[in-house]
């Protein structure tokens, strides 16, 4: 069996170019939805990694202070180091 496509009409063919140009169309828009689904979701995955990588850091830094805050204040200052007595610091003369 043969195709005589001389036989059609010019209907026929822009309806079958109408249903192509449609189909090339939705996949188009198909694969466009697609890539940003993919795109939102790895920037996404982004975000929750430098969030958490910046929280982290941030907790770190928040500790080690805490415990140079509170070594601090456990360290006992030798007697050269302490203040000295306020008779023994040197008066602004005030006098002129």
């Amino acid at each position: 069996m043969n195709l005589d496509f001389t036989a059609l009409d010019t209907s026929i063919y822009v309806f079958i170019g109408t249903l192509l140009i449609g189909l090339a169309l939705a996949a188009f828009l198909a694969v466009a939805a697609l890539a940003t689904l993919a795109l939102a979701g790895i920037g996404q995955f982004l975000w929750f990694l430098l969030r958490s990588t910046l929280g982290a850091l941030v907790d770190g830094i928040n500790f080690a202070w805490e415990r140079l805050v509170h070594h601090a204040g456990q360290v006992e200052l030798p007697a050269e180091f302490q203040t000295a007595p306020v008779s023994l610091l040197p008066q602004a003369n005030t006098s002129h």
